[in-house]
């Protein structure tokens, strides 16, 4: 139920231009923020504050994009419950043995039949 309702609630950008600015953007101001803690003067609150203001900039930057289009446009692909799988694999299984017995059956002919010779 919970994860129902999760879903609902969330929508992942995708493997779309948005995504990517998104990932790329938070990678280099954490980045940033992180040299500059160890390097600079290692006011860890300050450049902590920064990053996380510009992530949430950056996080509303490309919701905008995603509005604009450059998200994802379909809905997100969602996996087979366990009936469904087991039904899939069943008929997969049913359809291998189905070949596999006249296989099976041919090739019982063909030894019998290279004995006798």
């Amino acid at each position: 139920m919970a994860d129902a309702q999760h879903d609902e609630a969330h929508e992942d950008h995708g493997n779309t231009l948005a995504a990517w600015f998104l990932t790329l953007s938070w990678i280099v101001v954490w980045t940033i923020a992180g040299v500059a803690i160890i390097v600079a003067d290692g006011k860890v609150v300050l450049w902590t504050v920064i990053a996380l203001v510009a992530s949430v900039i950056f996080a509303v930057i490309a919701g905008v994009m995603k509005k604009a289009g450059m998200g994802r446009t379909e809905p997100r692909p969602t996996p087979q419950t366990r009936e469904e799988w087991e039904a899939e694999r069943a008929a997969a299984t049913t359809d291998g043995k189905a070949e596999d017995t006249k296989g099976d059956e041919e090739g019982d002919k063909e030894p019998a039949t290279a004995a006798a010779k």
